[in-house]
């Protein structure tokens, strides 16, 4: 009998096990008990000859008339025609290969009744009337006295469709499976007796059985059920044993204080706060008075306020003594993040400077490229404790960075930072963790994923600040070449009233081979390299924006050059700024009105929704256009109306979801390559996930280590690997 972990090459024979190995990279029983069918089958109702349709999948039942073969002429090879009739036309079944080499030939004589299904297609002879044909079609050979109860049941047999590879077919595949199943040892059912009642599920043994050897529609229903559940529940099992253990990790608490540094900067606020920013405060706040560590996501479209909300989380966790540090993916948006806060906070970040407020607090900046002075002053002051608030890039995230006592990370735009460079940070807190706060306009499928299953508490800024103006995008399409000429004259038109334009590009276009941050297009086949910033710059210079004034911005100019560029435009010298991604978040700039991104098709959505949110910043109304070559209809020109169709930073997330899956909730990988999930998807099955959830925290709660359940315990371990548990640890 055959266990989940049996090697396949002690049941299959090693031929067949090294194929599915290097194929499939399926080595156990239950790494191929779980490659399940990427979609189902069946032959359908039978189909009369003569009211066949070219491209029509049809199932009929007929005699076999006539049998020959013959050589072809314009190849080696062989072709076995067969004809066959149920009295009210023909059609050929073609089988092409070697001579001899067909069962058909041995089991289709003449005056043989059988059942064939197939796709059907037009020959045409080069003498004679068109004909048409099964090529290479499923055949079974029925006796005549059952004839009509064997069409039946064979018309009606569901079709597994496994995913395939070279050196072996779907035949192979469901005849390995079958082996497998016959064999199967599968020892107690691991799902608690109770829950199995309680949801009415079939056995897990049934489950395989309908999953692989469904005898109806209905039988495969029923196992997909339960397996969908095991995936959700097993993986509950393991986030609610997570969130548990995340319980009892030490955290300072830094309930907020009355007349200190948070209150000082509510009053000097130039505007009131809207009521989602409120409610989120009070979320926040909440949050960090606790004695365990927040994990809390921030979303909300760009332009919501989140900055605000986090500022003040950070002066709540500054009142009590601690320091909070803002960690950014580029230094252009560390330098804004820096200009902002310091602008915000005023005197309150002037702490033993002439004028400085005297509850004041000192706001310092730390990025790669900082000379050694200032690199030195910045290390200091956030290693004395000097500075309450430290903003950075991936700087902070290195060794010798210390804090005197860091309470909280605010993390900006988390798709931008592994979970390894984000535990980097938390471990720079000795006996305990800091309180972590996540923000982003679009979260990437993992994070969607997280919030669904419930590992990960969530705020949304539903409301934009009063004043802000609204964006509106158009697609730029190839089919109206007219589109195009009137972006130019519209940008033009903008600068002449003394409006600002951002234009993007994938790649800086300096070398070949440099493509920035272009995506490999979804719609495979031959295509130009994404257009480069230096590659367009001539053209605008020359031609099509002539006598405007245009500035130059990529990642890879020295920092105090990007600094220098950004002053410009902020301060109006520029008309254009032409720029790679590193505008993508945070550039605050509210006279800019004009977002122009060449070659859309080649950014993700969360990139054209940040880069997007750079416009209508101010009172002046947005206007987002996507210049793309991708053909109506095609996979990236949907994404495109979609990010044109809707500024709701949730439902794009949901578009990101759907086209490319949740990745794997347990691992780092984000495409859902991985992925621990093969039935179970989050746009189907919500309401699974929360029920296993709430089953789940239910079991966790009575028996933290699983003791009671030793089988549901054995498919957690199988379930997380070194990889998985480490990842979960540090998630």
């Amino acid at each position: 009998m055959a266990k989940l972990g049996e090697p396949l090459h002690k049941v299959l024979g090693d031929k067949t096990a090294k194929v599915l190995a290097k194929g499939l990279d399926l080595h156990t029983v239950g790494d191929l008990l779980h490659h399940y069918p990427r979609r189902y089958a069946h032959r359908g109702e039978l189909t009369s000859l003569s009211g066949l349709e070219d491209g029509e999948h049809v199932t009929v039942m007929a005699e076999v008339v006539k049998v020959q073969g013959r050589s072809l002429n314009r190849s080696p090879g062989y072709v076995l025609e067969i004809t066959v009739t149920d009295g009210t036309g023909e059609l050929k079944l073609s089988f092409f290969g070697r001579k001899g080499s067909y069962i058909a030939e041995r089991d289709l004589s003449p005056g043989t009744r059988g059942l064939f299904a197939g796709k059907i297609s037009t020959y045409r002879p080069r003498s004679g009337r068109a004909q048409r044909q099964l090529t290479h079609p499923q055949y079974k050979v029925v006796a005549a006295r059952d004839a009509q109860e064997a069409a039946r049941e064979w018309a009606d047999e569901v079709i597994p469709i496994y995913p395939t590879t070279k050196g072996l077919d779907i035949d192979a595949i469901s005849k390995s499976v079958g082996t497998i199943l016959d064999n199967l040892d599968l020892g107690p059912d691991p799902m608690p007796e109770l829950t199995l009642r309680r949801h009415g599920f079939i056995p897990l043994r049934d489950a395989y059985e309908g999953i692989h050897r469904p005898k109806d529609w209905d039988e495969l229903a029923r196992a997909r059920k339960r397996l969908k559940w095991d995936e959700a529940f097993v993986l509950q099992i393991a986030l609610a044993q997570r969130r548990v253990a995340a319980a009892a990790l030490p955290a300072k608490a830094r309930p907020a204080i009355s007349g200190g540094l948070l209150d000082a900067f509510d009053a000097r606020l130039p505007f009131d706060l809207t009521e989602g920013q409120r409610d989120v405060g009070r979320e926040v706040a909440e949050d960090l008075s606790l004695d365990h560590p927040m994990h809390r996501l921030l979303q909300g479209d760009v332009g919501s306020g989140k900055t605000v909300v986090a500022l003040r989380a950070m002066l709540q966790v500054v009142d009590g003594g601690g320091q909070a540090a803002l960690l950014a993916p580029t230094e252009v948006l560390a330098q804004q993040h820096f200009r902002s806060i310091t602008g915000m906070l005023g005197e309150l970040a002037q702490a033993g400077q002439i004028g400085g407020a005297d509850n004041a607090t000192r706001v310092t900046l730390l990025t790669g490229s900082q000379g050694a002075k200032a690199r030195k002053a910045a290390l200091l002051e956030a290693a004395s404790g000097a500075a309450g608030i430290v903003v950075g890039t991936h700087a902070l995230l290195e060794d010798h960075v210390q804090f005197a006592d860091l309470g909280l990370v605010v993390v900006d735009e988390q798709h931008r930072f592994g979970v390894e460079q984000r535990d980097a940070l938390r471990e720079k807190v000795t006996g305990g963790r800091p309180h972590v706060l996540v923000m982003t306009a679009t979260p990437i499928p993992r994070t969607v994923a997280m919030t669904v299953f419930g590992d990960l508490e969530t705020s949304v800024l539903g409301q934009l600040p009063a004043g802000r103006a609204e964006i509106a995008t158009h697609v730029v399409p190839p089919e109206k070449p007219a589109f195009l000429a009137r972006t130019w004259e519209r940008i033009k038109e903008e600068a002449r009233q003394g409006r600002q334009i951002y234009i993007v590009c994938p790649r800086i276009g300096e070398k070949e081979g440099d493509e920035g941050d272009a995506l490999a297009s979804e719609d495979d086949g031959e295509r130009r390299s994404p257009l480069g910033i230096l590659e367009l710059l001539p053209m605008l210079e020359d031609e099509l924006l002539a006598g405007t004034r245009i500035g130059v911005l990529h990642g890879k100019l020295h920092a105090d050059e990007k600094d220098a560029v950004m002053r410009a435009f902020t301060a109006g010298d520029l008309d254009v700024l032409l720029a790679t991604t590193v505008i993508e978040v945070g550039v605050d700039v509210p006279n800019a009105t004009v977002m122009v991104i060449m070659d859309a098709d080649r950014f993700g959505v969360s990139q054209l929704h940040q880069l997007r949110g750079r416009v209508g910043r101010g009172s002046l109304p947005g206007l987002c256009l996507l210049v793309t070559d991708a053909e109506p209809e095609s996979k990236a020109r949907e994404r495109l109306d979609a990010v044109a169709s809707t500024t709701d930073g949730f439902k794009l997330s949901r578009l990101d979801l759907e086209q490319r899956r949740e990745g794997d909730v347990l691992g780092a990988t984000q495409a859902g390559r991985s992925s621990s999930l093969r039935l179970l998807t989050l746009q189907r099955d919500e309401d699974v996930i929360r029920a296993a959830r709430d089953e789940a925290s239910v079991v966790v709660e009575a028996d933290p280590e699983l003791a009671d359940h030793p089988g549901l315990a054995a498919e957690l371990a199988a379930l997380l690997d070194a990889d998985r548990a480490d990842y979960l640890e540090k998630a």
